[in-house]
């Protein structure tokens, strides 16, 4: 894209330039015509649970484990942890970092919070102190909730060295058994469960939660969903994915993932008053355990997994026949990889295209094959707003390639607190500028064909080149570092650092990648390879070559 069309694109209004500014709102004209429409129901999150605990009270809501949880009593325990939230002093408007693995109380604390209108933060498993702490430093959070029970990663100890940088944290709230007991700002989730308290203070208008963005600059950015457009979302594709109170969904991936949460996702099947089994372990052979026993009908993955279960599928004890649909997004899925799916797993393949800003595209489950296996899908909304434009902001016919943009009732107007990146990001008349390359056919179907944005994305986990770029650049050693997207068969890209080093100084790539987990970097974001080399190549305007990087080195 060049300067001038990205200029063109990027301008926004001045009244989200303020720092101090958290939540963009829609245009007045765009939010009554969305409530006229019946999309903004002006209901919460937390109300459209209750619906199903009403109709399906002892319908099981979570399979985790060995346990098994009602509607009924997901619903007490929220209320419960709800009361304990709010004794720790934790109130509405407050910022608190969610970061769990997959079990039952990532939901349980999720809409205990909301019903207070206290603010979650996504976090992922995989994030390290340099993600947490920016986190809990940009929000100025309140608190951080982990799983202290989690045996491959030490959440606890990584809890002592955020604290130290974050003094707005005034509790770490822990699943599991506290290993500090001696630290006045650790308490016990269990701790917390007190009298039910079902009062609500969240305001439908106002934000419910912050997604993580994948960020091309620094450290993820947050997005700040409302209650209104994140329902939106979730109902729409309920719609579309056909979801009932016989679905039985298996999350496999990370539960704060914007994919398996709500499109459709956890949200859709609680919306719905189905179940979501989830597992930690999303191989092949723990994977198709539990969907034997538990008559799984549906589950959502990334296209590397799609390939490690197709690849398992033929010689697998396990009668997998109740997955009737599985869904795969977070990443282009090939369409030779597509085509193989009904034959492979004898269940029906739906595309998913999204982002956690807002759109999101299905194919349709009646849909012909041509349509299902080579594109992306369309959006949910008839008033989800599509653009395909040249470097020059001119829309492109269908079927050419060019840069998407959109707007509509679920994708947001702005980050939180960031004036710069919004204003790259979005464009004057309030379109999302998404980074990404796609064409649009006849019929409306998007077909991803690239990213314009400099992120790899592996395997669904966006890495920003930057982030790591600035990180390699510290090491002593290094004098120059690229980071680059490679093709990959499983992964859709992995990472390749190109990196000149400094006088005589020399590394070998393993203390490079030793150096990088050291500064806190999630394990996603080191470099799968690393090349040393004398000189990068660069642009004439001075800028390094990255597309002379990647045909060089893929």
């Amino acid at each position: 894209m060049t300067d001038n069309a990205m200029t063109n694109h990027s301008k926004i209004n001045t009244s989200i330039t303020a720092d101090a500014i958290e939540f963009t709102p829609w245009p007045e004209h765009l939010a009554k015509q969305y409530r006229q429409l019946g999309y903004w129901q002006d209901k919460t999150l937390l109300d459209y649970l209750r619906d199903s605990v009403e109709a399906y009270p002892d319908h099981p809501a979570i399979v985790c484990g060995e346990r098994e949880i009602s509607y009924r009593d997901l619903h007490q325990q929220i209320a419960q942890l709800a009361t304990g939230f709010e004794q720790l002093g934790l109130k509405a408007g407050d910022n608190v970092v969610l970061q769990m693995t997959n079990v039952a109380e990532f939901y349980m604390c999720f809409f205990a919070l909301v019903q207070k209108g206290v603010r979650p933060i996504m976090a992922l498993p995989a994030h390290r102190s340099s993600e947490i702490r920016y986190f809990c430093q940009h929000a100025n959070a309140k608190a951080y909730i982990i799983n202290g029970e989690e045996r491959q990663f030490d959440y606890q100890k990584l809890a002592c060295e955020v604290l130290e940088a974050c003094p707005s944290l005034a509790h770490v709230i822990v699943k599991g058994e506290c290993h500090y007991p001696d630290n006045d700002k650790f308490v016990t989730l269990a701790s917390c469960y007190q009298h039910a308290d079902y009062q609500q203070t969240a305001n439908p208008e106002q934000v419910a939660f912050f997604q993580l963005s994948g960020g091309t600059t620094g450290t993820p950015k947050l997005i700040p969903r409302s209650h209104n457009d994140y329902a939106y979302s979730v109902v729409g594709s309920v719609d579309i994915c056909q979801f009932d109170h016989q679905t039985k969904y298996l999350c496999a991936l990370p539960v704060a993932h914007n994919f398996p949460f709500s499109s459709p996702g956890a949200l859709g099947v609680f919306w719905a008053g189905g179940t979501v089994v989830l597992t930690k372990d999303p191989t092949p052979q723990a994977a198709f355990a539990v969907i034997e026993k538990h008559q799984v009908n549906v589950s959502g993955i990334v296209p590397p997994l799609a390939l490690l279960w197709m690849d398992h599928a033929a010689n697998t004890e396990y009668d997998i026949s109740s997955l009737a649909l599985l869904q795969v997004g977070g990443a282009k899925f090939s369409e030779s990889a597509a085509r193989r799916v009904p034959q492979t797993l004898g269940c029906k393949l739906q595309q998913i295209f999204g982002m956690a800003e807002g759109l999101v595209n299905y194919t349709r489950l009646d849909d012909p094959e041509e349509v299902m296996f080579a594109t992306q899908g369309r959006p949910i909304s008839a008033h989800d707003q599509v653009m395909v434009v040249d470097e020059d902001g001119m829309p492109v016919k269908p079927g050419e390639e060019g840069f998407l943009l959109t707007q509509g009732p679920y994708t947001i107007r702005g980050y939180y607190k960031a004036p710069e990146h919004n204003q790259r990001s979005f464009n004057s008349h309030g379109f999302y500028i998404t980074g990404d390359i796609v064409k649009l056919t006849e019929d409306g179907n998007i077909v991803v064909t690239g990213r314009d944005k400099d992120q790899i994305n592996r395997g669904g986990e966006k890495v920003a080149a930057e982030e790591v770029e600035n990180q390699l650049l510290r090491h002593s050693a290094v004098h120059d570092a690229a980071l680059i997207a490679i093709p990959d068969d499983y992964l859709g890209e992995r990472s390749c650092a190109v990196v000149v080093l400094s006088g005589e100084e020399q590394v070998k790539a393993i203390t490079l990648k030793r150096f990088l987990r050291d500064a806190g970097l999630a394990d996603f974001k080191i470099p799968d390879q690393v090349h040393f080399v004398d000189q990068l190549p660069k642009t004439s305007v001075g800028k390094i070559d990255k597309k002379a990087l990647r045909a060089q080195y893929q």
